[in-house]
């Protein structure tokens, strides 16, 4: 499936903002000359504010993979100290 998954408090790429919105209900009443031309250049609005709640997105989860990242990383680099802390104690005590 292809479904996109929106993680905590984003907002959906596909709904309009209300401010847009708006905009797109009083082009709607204008004539038709001044409606066509105005009706291509709020479509662009549109598309540029959906890819841009998208790159928001994608950001937003990007950084949370990476901070989880960073903390695995972290608790790895911890194991791996108190597992050579360990393997020197065992050496030294053989040593002995």
């Amino acid at each position: 499936m292809n479904q996109k998954a929106i993680r905590f408090n984003q907002p959906d790429p596909d709904i309009i903002p209300a401010e847009i919105a708006a905009l797109g209900d009083i082009i709607s009443t204008f004539a038709y000359p001044e409606q066509k031309q105005l009706s291509a250049c709020y479509q662009k609005i549109v598309k540029y504010s959906q890819r841009r709640i998208e790159i928001l997105n994608m950001l937003t989860d990007s950084l949370s993979q990476m901070r989880l990242d960073a903390k695995l990383l972290l608790f790895d680099l911890d194991i791996t100290r108190e597992e050579r802390d360990r393997a020197i104690a065992q050496l030294e005590e053989r040593e002995w």
